[in-house]
């Protein structure tokens, strides 16, 4: 089954972490043995065959660069045109990989159902050849196929102008998080607090006429109501959990689901382990000493199809390599691949195979088709 994951740092791992996705998760943990200046090294779980082994044949991509001011204790970048800069190397990086046929850009809607044919087609011819005992491994066959990616700015504070937003635009971007962590410019993000001010409201309208996805991951509650208010435009969350299961501000409360639910969003649902299950302590909590395993990824995304009433508001935004490796993910989990045993898992609460495939892929595909209707403003 095809899987859709909204939220993956693919050119933060290569650029910042320097792993080359398109080796194999041995070589990348075999690299990075002995590494100390990160607490995910040696342990990452995304590469570009993980994904594709694991039917993982779209997701949505980032770039990031923190622009952090005077007296901000967060690390980042010391101007916003640096943070710009970052940005644009990362950019520089999917345009490689794209000519290196690991990757293509998912910018329209043309675009998108011809991707998710492709994989469609791939996906029966490998059922074909298992089914008919075949050699050639679903392995080979999906290794043929780029993998399906969407751009997104993850804080949107190294966009030195709303003209560099156009620009972005005019580049692929087609979603924005107006914050990350900390104190921003257009917005307030987690471990901070405020509205979004008149910069935020400029960009929000900016981002309305372009027709660029607002996405609320990352929010203050009090910048998170001020942009629902402000904006009209499509808005998803690509990797937030449930504040009931997990009580932190960086998760979204059961009034914040079931506003996003109104606008009809769609939530990916993260693998970060302390977003997963309550109390944990980064550096001394292990997934075995938690029992964190993929249920606990379920127990997230059954609550909001809960307060949804239905499952077209569920996804996945696994957030893989985020700053974490497999010692902060489900003990279950050791690759991106294994995105794939939600299938059984979902089903196993009860959920029919039309619903766990709304889930896994088509909601967020679906998102994208009402979103990307042909009505976007020329910019010739």
């Amino acid at each position: 089954m095809l899987l859709f994951d909204a939220h993956l740092d693919l050119a933060m791992n290569a650029l910042e972490w320097n792993r080359d996705l398109t080796h194999s998760l041995a070589q990348l943990r075999q690299s990075e043995r002995g590494m100390t200046d990160k607490p995910d090294r040696g342990q990452s779980t995304v590469c570009f065959h993980e994904m594709r082994r694991g039917g993982v044949g779209l997701c949505v991509a980032t770039q990031i660069a923190r622009y952090v001011k005077a007296g901000n204790p967060l690390p980042g970048w010391h101007s916003p045109a640096q943070a710009w800069a970052q940005t644009q190397g990362q950019l520089a990086w999917y345009r490689a990989m794209e000519e290196a046929g690991q990757l293509v850009q998912i910018a329209d809607i043309i675009a998108l159902n011809k991707h998710v044919h492709s994989w469609a087609q791939s996906q029966a011819m490998i059922s074909q050849k298992e089914s008919d005992k075949e050699s050639t491994t679903a392995d080979s066959a999906h290794d043929a196929l780029p993998v399906g990616y969407i751009l997104s700015l993850e804080g949107a504070d190294s966009l030195i102008t709303l003209h560099h937003l156009e620009r972005a635009y005019q580049n692929g971007l087609r979603a924005v998080g107006p914050a990350h962590y900390g104190p921003g410019t257009y917005a307030q993000g987690t471990d901070a607090s405020g509205g979004i001010g008149p910069r935020g409201r400029e960009l929000l309208a900016e981002m309305e006429r372009l027709g660029i996805i607002l996405d609320a991951t990352h929010l203050c509650d009090e910048s998170f109501w001020e942009a629902l208010d402000a904006f009209d435009g499509p808005v998803w969350a690509s990797h937030s959990n449930c504040r009931a299961l997990v009580p932190h501000h960086r998760q979204l409360s059961d009034q914040q689901i079931q506003a996003l639910v109104e606008r009809d969003a769609v939530i990916g649902v993260a693998l970060d382990g302390w977003m997963l299950v309550p109390g944990w302590i980064r550096g001394q909590t292990t997934p075995a000493s938690s029992g964190l395993k993929l249920e606990c990824v379920v127990a997230h995304i059954d609550h909001i199809c809960q307060l949804a009433g239905d499952p077209r508001h569920a996804g996945i935004g696994s957030d893989l390599d985020g700053g974490f490796g497999c010692e902060q993910t489900p003990s279950d989990l050791q690759s991106i691949a294994h995105l794939a045993r939600l299938k059984e898992l979902v089903e196993a609460r009860g959920y029919h195979e039309q619903d766990v495939r709304a889930i896994l892929h088509e909601n967020f595909v679906n998102f994208l088709r009402q979103a990307w209707k042909p009505n976007r403003p020329s910019l010739v």
